[in-house]
């Protein structure tokens, strides 16, 4: 079916940072996989299959959110509608459980499905929550939790599961994305207010006119006055936008610290994986691996984009 491959391509051609894919390959080598052994030949059809569930993630979210950049190309939404992205994003999620099944591990199979069924439990957690600024900051985290780190999680552990990890292995890259996802999603949620369009490839202020409630409006939230109280309530919760909001939104962030208590956040979370996987690989055979992936968590802690 012509439409699939064009669609498909179209984002996965976009580029991205291909984080989960790397964290499954990763995961094979601390489990002791090498080039070409039969643990990193089935950990590329995992990895192949974490990248197509986070790529149908993202085609569904761009129609939900009605978004019309992604990594600063046009979203397929955009170009073939909302009908030809909600089945191309379907068809890349049957895909990625037959490429699953071809990896041969049950377990595997349970643990990155379980993950499918979390991520889209975050999304609608997410919406529960939407227009909501008095959400308290648990909440949004058991958001992000579902949503993003747990994919990051699942990639990690599968990759040193189907290589054959000791369970050492496996709770250790589990553990290290469960932290790196959560840095991640901090540092996207407060570089929707701070950074650049252009850097970021998608539209500044796009959470704010979704109504979405991240890290920096619960935090601004909780210091507010009855005036700030009641600009958030117009804005988040009743999306009664007026000109100049985003930047009166950006200013109050600005007032409350929010944003740098964000990004203090998402450095702690991104430290903690670095040491946990510091720790587990040692100065054994993956100490190499352990601290390239110590270098990926401070990376995803201090991005621009």
């Amino acid at each position: 079916v012509p439409l699939i491959p064009e669609l498909g391509s179209h984002l996965i051609a976009a580029g991205g940072k291909r984080m989960r894919p790397l964290l499954t390959l990763a995961g094979a080598r601390v489990a002791g996989a090498t080039a070409d052994s039969a643990g990193e030949a089935a950990a590329i059809k995992l990895a192949t299959a974490v990248e197509f569930i986070h790529s149908a993630t993202l085609l569904h979210d761009d129609v939900i959110d009605e978004s019309d950049l992604r990594r600063g190309r046009d979203t397929a939404n955009a170009l073939w509608g909302n009908e030809a992205s909600v089945l191309v994003g379907d068809f890349l999620f049957a895909r990625s459980f037959e490429l699953m099944v071809e990896a041969g591990n049950l377990d595997v199979l349970g643990r990155l499905s379980a993950a499918a069924a979390r991520i889209t439990e975050g999304e609608i957690k997410q919406m529960a929550i939407t227009g909501a600024p008095d959400t308290p900051i648990e909440d949004y985290l058991e958001v992000i939790t579902g949503k993003t780190a747990i994919l990051f999680a699942a990639a990690a552990a599968a990759g040193a599961e189907i290589a054959g990890g000791t369970p050492a292995d496996v709770s250790a890259m589990h553990d290290y994305g469960l932290k790196l996802g959560l840095a991640f999603q901090i540092m996207d949620d407060a570089l929707d207010y701070a950074a650049d369009a252009a850097d970021m490839g998608k539209n500044t202020g796009d959470d704010f006119v979704d109504q979405k409630i991240t890290m920096p409006t619960i935090l601004a939230w909780q210091k507010a006055d009855d005036t700030e109280r009641a600009f958030w309530q117009r804005t988040l919760g009743a999306a009664q936008f007026a000109d100049g909001d985003l930047e009166i939104a950006q200013g109050l962030l600005e007032k409350h610290g929010a944003i740098a208590a964000s990004l203090t956040a998402a450095r702690e979370y991104a430290a903690s994986a670095s040491a946990t996987i510091v720790v587990h690989c040692g100065t054994g055979p993956a100490a190499s691996i352990g601290s390239a992936l110590a270098d990926a968590a401070a990376f995803a802690a201090a991005r621009t984009s």
